[in-house]
């Protein structure tokens, strides 16, 4: 029974012997080992007790396996907002659980990151409403408008505030230790190039280059050129990647970040349905998320509403999500247009 082994997992991912648990639980060891032998199961008047003890949830813990909890539980993080601070503590338990266990610590831990993340998230904001309230409450109060623009994720002209070195030492380090990971030296990049390190950014593009013969190399290449005020430089990487975008979807949606930073909005508006064609499915939603932006930043709502129509059909047809946080958001956005 799926109940016995996961009370066996449990206990022995708090190094409990079948006696210790027994006496918690005020039954005999006996009785311990025949529900994890699957010869029988705890009298229902029990679980809440055994929930308690190891600080799970009963419906959760005592139906799936481990991996089916914490695919729920990914799942549920991502249907929701704001988590209630009892709902906080309650998924805390249930992956500190998880993490004892040595074959599914990271994954436990992983799903402890997106928890704090999303929290983080909503108070964000949580913050900007109650910021643009503070502003006009305090007159424009100087206070009010820098906590407004620190919760909005303002760009911070102070260096010692916007700089990235802790960021940067510690994916440095680790790329050292672990030279084929795509994403960790791509984020390390993007980091180095945002802070103007860009001799060191060449350094680790040469590394990435090594190990990624994709559309990613002239990328980065088009973006430290940029940085460098190296103009024709820069121009050859964009033509370099114009080249590739019929091959990879990903650098037609690259194309279109470029333009779009360039202000050149109708190229990138065509480079970002070019990729959204080219994507196979599940298609993601970036390309229509982006155009809706382009059409808000030049006031056109009707486009706008046009393009987050199109990211709910997208959600709908092809990632199944018809309810939840991620659409509400989008539909949010659409009201707030018409």
């Amino acid at each position: 029974m799926e109940m016995g082994k996961e009370i066996r997992r449990l206990r022995n991912a708090r190094g409990l012997t079948q006696e210790a648990l027994a006496a918690a639980l005020n039954v005999t060891a006996q009785t311990v080992s025949k529900w994890e032998c699957g010869n029988s199961i705890p009298d229902v008047q029990l679980l809440p007790e055994i929930a308690v003890y190891f600080g799970v949830s009963i419906d959760q813990l005592f139906a799936m396996s481990p991996e089916q909890q914490m695919e729920r539980i990914e799942n549920h993080i991502y249907d929701r907002g704001m988590f209630t601070e009892a709902e906080e503590r309650q998924l805390e338990q249930q992956l500190g659980v998880f993490a004892e266990d040595p074959a599914l610590e990271g994954q436990a831990k992983l799903l402890l990151t997106k928890l704090y993340n999303n929290q983080a998230e909503q108070y964000r904001l949580l913050a900007v409403e109650m910021g643009k309230e503070a502003v006009e409450k305090t007159g424009g109060g100087h206070d009010a408008v820098s906590e407004l623009a620190n919760a909005w994720g303002s760009y911070m002209p102070d260096w010692n505030v916007r700089n990235h070195h802790a960021l940067i030492d510690w994916f440095s380090d680790y790329c050292r230790r672990h030279p084929d990971n795509r994403a960790a030296l791509m984020w390390l990049l993007d980091n180095l190039i945002d802070d103007r390190r860009l001799t060191e950014a060449r350094e680790w593009l040469e590394k990435l280059a090594r190990i990624d013969s994709s559309f990613r190399t002239p990328m980065y290449r088009y973006l430290i050129a940029l940085a460098a005020g190296e103009k024709d430089e820069s121009e050859k990487q964009k033509r370099e990647l114009e080249a590739l975008a019929d091959s990879e979807w990903c650098c037609a949606l690259t194309l279109g970040d470029i333009c779009t930073q360039r202000q050149e909005y109708d190229e990138a508006v065509a480079w970002y349905r070019r990729g959204q064609q080219l994507q196979p499915s599940p298609k993601f939603t970036d390309s229509a998320t982006s155009i809706a932006h382009i059409c808000e930043i030049r006031g056109d709502r009707e486009g706008a509403i046009e393009a987050y129509r199109e990211v709910l059909r997208l959600l709908k047809e092809d990632w199944g999500i018809v309810s939840g946080e991620e659409r509400e958001a989008v539909e949010r956005a659409i009201r707030k247009l018409q």
